[in-house]
């Protein structure tokens, strides 16, 4: 897994409290969900992130087949 970047980030009381409760609801924490929104707005605006690709070992292999 890449090392994740630290940042500092100051906000506003009311804008933490919101972000804070809107995390809560969604079972995540501040920082997965400020995490999350940042990437709903890349993704709004057309700058997402493109996905590392993911090595062949980490599909799932095809369920048995019963009949078998």
């Amino acid at each position: 897994m890449a090392e994740r970047k630290k940042l500092l980030l100051r906000l506003d009381p009311q804008v933490y409290d919101t972000i804070a409760k809107w995390a809560a609801d969604d079972l995540r924490s501040v920082n997965a969900q400020i995490e999350y929104a940042l990437r709903l707005a890349l993704r709004s605006v057309g700058r997402q992130p493109r996905q590392p690709a993911q090595p062949d070992d980490a599909v799932p292999p095809a369920p048995a087949d019963p009949d078998e």
